[in-house]
């Protein structure tokens, strides 16, 4: 079974800020060897995490890791992100939805974020 994987970060008014995690999600699908990496964004940015689970959805995936590319365990990662993926998971019944760890301030970002995948796949 294929995991997708959803690099989801907060979002910017910035366009450019937007574009960086975008550039982020596909060095960690070129560094990983994954084929379904999307980028999703809470607030001020496109897709929604809605948004990119439905396009993984659409192309088959079943099995869902959402990475947050957040520094630390703050409001949205302890309540927002939950709720969120608890109504994604009511709606989409046949879909495996789970996150892994926050960044934590890491400054080897894509190494940080090639290790949660993996570490978040063993499981």
């Amino acid at each position: 079974m294929t995991t997708g994987i959803i690099v989801f970060a907060h979002g910017s008014r910035l366009e450019p800020a937007n574009e960086a995690v975008r550039a982020i999600a596909r060095q960690l699908a070129a560094a990983g060897g994954f084929a379904t990496v999307e980028t999703a964004f809470l607030e001020l940015g496109e897709p929604s995490l809605e948004g990119a689970v439905e396009a993984l959805v659409a192309r088959g995936v079943h099995d869902i890791l959402v990475v947050p590319y957040f520094l630390t365990l703050g409001i949205h990662l302890e309540r927002d992100l939950p709720s969120i993926i608890n109504r994604l998971a009511g709606r989409f019944r046949s879909v495996k939805i789970r996150a892994s760890a926050p960044l934590d301030g890491h400054l080897a970002l894509v190494d940080v974020l090639l290790d949660r995948v993996k570490a978040a796949m063993d499981t």
